[in-house]
């Protein structure tokens, strides 16, 4: 007979040297016998192979799994789960063996630590320093099987994000660098896997931790905003709950009203989407009501509406429409007390269960053996995700598909047989054709949504039925690649596409690829860069199969531009002029002057110097050092006696300083072209600081000259790509003055 009396006192006091008093969450706990006992055992196993090891933070390194097992032990996870937890590194650092593992604690236990030991194997061999490519291989490889593990058993992935979460708590104590790097990791890859799987509560920690790391400025900023405004809030939201729990008492509404914190992220992202400031975000003040049914939901968004004018566009129904991730919320913004906005947020106590924990809530209710749809949907997801292993040209590719599926909103549709598919938000018909089976989507000629006919670029929406067209030999066009054109929204889609052009005729992929890299190299004055330094940076066999490679679609122009960008400074050109090298000094201007002190230092106007183009410094009298590229045609005409007033210099480190450039654009004339343009260079928040633009009007051929400011050569050639895509744009290019 099983003993399941409770026994928490099993984990009073000390274990093993831990005092069990500083984790309450996790020990203060009652439990049957049985669960007391496994978790004391763990701790004790934990707290000896862990002696003598310490984190960067000083604290002994127990104190990071009993804490990775606390935040677990928040979410009602199972005891097997917490005791993996505890146990999540002793394999990996310790002497402790696998096998050892499953003889004392079973295979479920041993299996959830095995998950997340491979996982944390391959993340620090990329730590220790690959070749670049080696980090994206590395990196794809680490997600494939985090994600196998999360379909075998999603527990592996709730250790592993809690593992993370408490990383990210204590990442000040690693050097700039690494926090960078981490925190990049975790907006791209844990917290949209955190979103997908419906944990709000470590998607929003996640986010906010990360991009105090990412974007520290805007960070103290919004932080600070919301200090100041905080009393202000607190009294309004008091004001709000307090009237509205009479409301809703009265109106015989069972509900509990709470105060809601806006996560600094959430509101950073909102304003950078809206292109609004601080104080015209809506859902700074938030209100969260918690009632037993869903027709209560409605009934106290009347109650709601009644008291506070609605604000127009600002309502949105997830209980109707839930989201991808299976979130359900009534959403509404108010003009509350004081005439101040104010979001409300109303959902059932199972639905704000089902947010907060997402797979998590699972557990809740495993004992009973209830299907959960919303569990079962997000395995499904990641199956599918996993099937991308096969179409995928490159780790990068992977990795970059992840991150936009797992980030986006999720719409459903229907086939003609009633079958239900998920799509991301902003599918086509065409990106369905080719998620019912790749041979659909290659001979697909039209679709009809609700039985009547739509174009190829037709944006999905929830609950339509979708019937594709095909014809017996189809093959994909080359257009459904172009982005501007819509075609294709979907990366999976757009994979399937490059895999078959990938396939046919090699020559004409060279052809393509060699004139795509020859207009990218030229447009963005790198025309004379030796071609065989980009085959060794892409590592290929030689020029023709990195030609190929363009050709496919292997290879993007921004990949190219940045390639050539990291090498100019690696290797000189031929013509590169060589000054007498001094010691170095510091001048401002995000400019380092060699051995004459700090200067005054411009940017000359005949070539327009950007980082990271080699540049060259020549002192000019009365106005102190004017920096060239250093192949400005200006420095290379200098006769031998002024070339003494040439002085070496490089660019320093500062990240905020502008550089104006000349982009030269050549088009057929149409209405809203300029306006195109002007859209183009305001999204990428690039300041146009002159214009010169003719057009003739025999061949309708417009000629453009921009002076743009922009922060490095990145910028430069997604802005040159941008407009490139615009429609009647025959080419763009970045030139100088001679």
């Amino acid at each position: 007979m099983t003993d399941t009396h409770d026994d928490s006192r099993l984990l009073e006091g000390a274990i093993a040297g831990v005092d069990t008093r500083a984790w309450p969450g996790l020990f203060a706990v009652e439990r049957p016998a049985a669960d007391s006992r496994l978790l004391r055992r763990a701790v004790e196993v934990a707290a000896r192979a862990h002696a003598g090891q310490f984190r960067a933070s000083g604290e002994p390194y127990v104190v990071h799994v009993l804490t990775v097992a606390e935040i677990l032990s928040g979410l009602g996870l199972d005891v097997e789960t917490l005791a993996a937890a505890v146990l999540h590194d002793v394999v990996e650092d310790t002497a402790i063996t696998l096998s050892e593992l499953e003889l004392e604690f079973g295979s479920t236990v041993a299996r959830l630590v095995d998950g997340v030991t491979k996982m944390a194997r391959i993340s620090r061999r990329r730590e220790e320093g690959q070749a670049v490519a080696g980090h994206d291989d590395q990196h794809a490889e680490s997600l494939r099987k985090l994600l196998l593990a999360t379909v075998e058993d999603v527990r592996v992935i709730l250790v592993k994000l809690a593992d993370r979460l408490h990383n990210m708590r204590t990442l000040e104590f690693l050097d700039a660098e690494r926090q960078y790097r981490i925190a990049r990791e975790t907006l791209d890859i844990y917290a949209p896997l955190a979103n997908r799987l419906g944990i709000w509560q470590f998607k929003w920690e996640l986010e906010d931790l990360a991009f105090r790391y990412l974007n520290p400025e805007a960070y103290r900023d919004i932080a600070t905003k919301l200090d100041e405004k905080r009393s202000d809030r607190e009294r309004d939201i008091q004001c709000v709950v307090d009237r509205l729990q009479r409301e809703l008492a009265a109106a015989g509404i069972q509900a509990e009203v709470t105060g809601r914190p806006k996560h600094i992220y959430s509101i950073w992202r909102k304003m950078q989407r809206k292109n609004v400031d601080f104080h015209q975000i809506f859902d700074v003040r938030a209100v969260r009501v918690l009632v037993q049914e869903v027709a209560d939901c409605y009934a106290a968004l009347g109650v709601v509406h009644s008291l506070w004018h609605h604000i127009p566009k600002e309502f949105d129904d997830y209980i109707a429409n839930p989201k991808g991730n299976n979130y359900r919320s009534l959403h509404t913004a108010v003009v509350g007390p004081r005439g101040r906005t104010l979001e409300i947020q109303i959902r059932t106590r199972e639905m704000h269960e089902q947010a907060e924990l997402g797979v998590a809530a699972h557990w809740r209710y495993k004992e009973g053996a209830r299907f959960d749809p919303a569990f079962e949907r997000r395995i499904a997801w990641l199956r599918q995700v996993l099937d991308w292993k096969e179409e995928d040209s490159g780790a990068g590719d992977f990795i970059d598909r992840f991150k936009l599926e797992a980030g986006k909103e999720r719409i459903y549709v229907l086939t003609p047989q009633g079958q239900v598919l998920d799509l991301p938000q902003g599918a086509t018909p065409l990106d369905f054709a080719y998620y019912i089976h790749t041979d659909v989507g290659h001979r697909c000629r039209g679709a009809r949504v609700n039985g009547r006919m739509v174009p190829l670029t037709y944006e999905l929406h929830s609950g339509e039925q979708v019937e594709i067209l095909t014809t017996r030999q189809g093959r994909p066009s080359r257009d459904w690649l172009i982005p501007h054109l819509g075609y294709l929204r979907t990366a999976r889609a757009r994979a399937k596409v490059r895999q078959w052009f990938k396939v046919q005729d090699e020559g004409k992929n060279m052809a393509a690829g060699r004139a795509l890299l020859e207009r990218e190299l030229a447009r963005l004055g790198y025309g004379d860069i030796d071609p065989d330094v980009l085959v060794k940076r892409f590592r290929h066999k030689d020029l023709g199969s990195l030609q190929a490679a363009i050709g496919r679609g292997d290879i993007s122009p921004a990949q190219i531009a940045a390639a050539a960008s990291e090498l100019v400074g690696d290797h000189p050109r031929e013509n590169e002029l060589h000054p007498v090298r001094h010691s170095r000094a510091r001048t401002g201007g995000g400019i380092q002057i060699r051995g004459v002190g700090n200067l005054l230092t411009h940017m000359a106007q005949c070539c327009k110097p950007v980082p990271p183009d080699p540049v060259i410094g020549y002192i000019t009298r009365g106005r102190g050092v004017t920096i060239h590229r250093q192949d400005c045609p200006n420095m290379l005409r200098l006769q031998s006696d002024d070339r003494d007033r040439l002085i070496e210099v490089e660019w320093g480190a500062r990240e905020d300083d502008l550089y104006p450039v000349d982009i030269e654009i050549h088009a057929y004339d149409r209405p809203g072209l300029l306006r195109d343009i002007a859209a183009v260079l305001a999204s990428e928040r690039a300041n146009v600081t002159a214009t010169d633009t003719h057009t003739d009007k025999k061949t309708s051929l417009a000629r453009m000259r921009l002076t743009v400011e922009i922060r490095n050569m990145a910028q430069l050639s997604l802005l040159l790509n941008r407009i490139n895509q615009l429609p009647n744009v025959l080419e763009v290019r970045r030139t100088q003055r001679n």
